[in-house]
């Protein structure tokens, strides 16, 4: 990405393959939001040019003699964020908040910013790649990196099997994920949405629905919960007013509110903290994954305990990553999925 909406393919000389690193041949990139907010001219603080792209796949074809046994060449793999493995951080398994290497900084690249997830092949660290089950397809497997984010979420909510009703506000793609994790972890759950595309998504993946086009979804939560209010919002677009509405969506003792989404320009959250004392209540921010939580979203997809092939609009190849990028960032559509081999 050279520039506010303009993406081009590049080509670049591959270095030598170093004894802790794997070659992988990468079959797909799902563009995510932060992807094509930057193309939208949203996220330019990312830098230019930004060799982007965190939500691939692919498949080890050659790997140093230092690689431990548990990658093989033919395994399946996604890439994680690098990390320095040395800083405090990254000794708790937070490796997405390493201290020493920037998440989208010029890390493996002194020209481009970004992780190359794009790139059809690429040579990376063996402590940088998860394994996933060979069944599943390269698209479905580049939701490794999305869905460890939702469990990192979860963790912080603690959800309270049979007995938690849990909202979330907004369906796109990260909505939809949170909902399903939500649900496989015993919730009962509702989605919030007015975009009509997302509500048809909604039903055939059916999921208890409010349509926020047509009702308001306040009064439908507290309709739908005998008038107490949901035990845990959240809010998966970025928005001010959907931040508003989780406030009135809360049960009125010891609700929460996880903040999944970030917005540009930042989102606005009005609240007093008599209100927080009173109520009880948890502002829960979320961001990145840890070690666990990558492994963990490989496991749940290996074992075909989360579907995600709903939440794939189209696939698109490389040599089209322009048309790409203006489906991903069109109001409504779902994970763009670029193909990287041809």
């Amino acid at each position: 990405m050279e520039e506010k909406g303009n993406v081009k393919v590049r080509e670049e000389k591959l270095p030598n393959l170093k004894d802790d690193e794997v070659l992988i041949k990468q079959e797909a990139c799902n563009i995510c939001t932060t992807d094509y907010q930057q193309w939208q001219g949203k996220r330019e603080h990312q830098g230019y040019p930004m060799a982007g792209g965190h939500e691939s796949s692919g498949i080890i074809i050659a790997k140093g003699e230092k690689v431990s046994n548990s990658l093989t060449v033919g395994d399946r793999v996604c890439i994680l964020y690098d990390f320095c493995g040395d800083c405090d951080k990254c000794k708790k398994g937070e490796i997405t908040a390493c201290r020493n290497i920037k998440q989208f900084g010029k890390n493996y690249s002194d020209k481009y910013y970004g992780i190359f997830g794009f790139a059809n092949y690429f040579i990376r660290k063996s402590k940088s790649v998860v394994k996933i089950s060979n069944e599943l397809s390269a698209s479905e497997a580049g939701f490794v990196e999305p869905l460890s984010s939702v469990l990192k979420g979860m963790r912080k909510l603690r959800i309270n099997s049979g007995f938690d009703t849990v909202v979330v506000i907004g369906g796109g793609t990260m909505g939809l994920l949170n909902a399903a994790v939500a649900q496989a972890m015993g919730a009962r759950v509702i989605v919030s949405e007015r975009n009509p595309k997302k509500v048809k998504k909604i039903k055939q993946m059916e999921l208890e629905l409010i349509d926020a086009g047509n009702e308001d979804p306040v009064e439908q939560v507290r309709k739908r919960t005998n008038g107490n209010g949901a035990d845990i919002v959240i809010v998966a677009v970025g928005t001010s007013s959907a931040n508003e509405q989780a406030l009135e969506m809360i049960k009125n003792d010891e609700g929460k509110i996880l903040l999944f989404a970030a917005g540009y320009p930042a989102p606005e959250l009005s609240i007093d903290s008599n209100t927080i004392h009173y109520k009880q209540c948890e502002l829960i921010g979320t961001y990145g994954s840890n070690l666990d939580d990558f492994n963990y979203a490989a496991k749940m997809l290996s074992e075909h305990r989360i579907n995600v092939s709903p939440l794939i609009e189209e696939k698109i190849p490389l040599t089209k990553i322009q048309e790409a990028f203006e489906k991903a960032s069109t109001r409504g559509n779902y994970r763009i999925s670029v193909l990287l081999q041809s």
